[in-house]
């Protein structure tokens, strides 16, 4: 074998060493501290412009007004504590979830967050949380979430860094 030859497949097998590695770190890496969480965007859907001359505009429906809650009924979910502290969202009779996926309903970007951590719904005119198998672990006043455990007004669930409470 040419001497050419040689050094051609050693550094074809160093390159391919260095891949290996990078995507080695690159997967400890996104183990450890999770994958990036890209912010949700805010902005609302423009109509879309009509295209025949004598055509009308078609009209945004406008969401619902909420219901008018009834006496010791939570009407939304406040975050008391962490990064999205103040933000509140309306409760309805559909569930509410948090985690860091972009489909949750209030996504967290916190270390100590599953992708998928927790869920808080309605059930027989009370509200429950339950930890949808996070790493972690969600906590309702100091006590760990194992199953669907009823929700108080006013009472904290933790969930990494972030807390939020059910307010009327």
């Amino acid at each position: 074998m040419s001497e050419l030859t040689l050094t051609i497949i050693r550094l074809g097998f160093l390159a391919v060493l260095w891949l290996f590695v990078i995507t080695a770190v690159s997967v400890m890496r996104s183990d450890l501290f999770g994958r990036r969480v890209a912010p949700r965007p805010s902005g609302k859907k423009a109509a879309a412009a009509p295209t025949a001359k004598n055509a009308r505009p078609v009209k945004e429906a406008k969401p619902p007004k909420p219901a008018k809650g009834k006496r010791g009924v939570p009407s939304s979910l406040v975050v008391t504590q962490g990064a999205l502290s103040g933000t509140t969202v309306r409760l309805a009779e559909s569930a509410v979830t948090l985690g860091r996926s972009q489909d949750s309903t209030i996504v967290l970007d916190d270390d100590y967050v599953s992708s998928r951590h927790a869920r808080v719904f309605p059930r027989d005119g009370q509200w429950f949380v339950e930890d949808l198998g996070s790493t972690n672990g969600t906590y309702l006043d100091r006590t760990k979430v194992s199953g669907a455990m009823p929700v108080k007004i006013g009472m904290p669930i933790r969930i990494g860094k972030t807390v939020v409470e059910l307010r009327k």
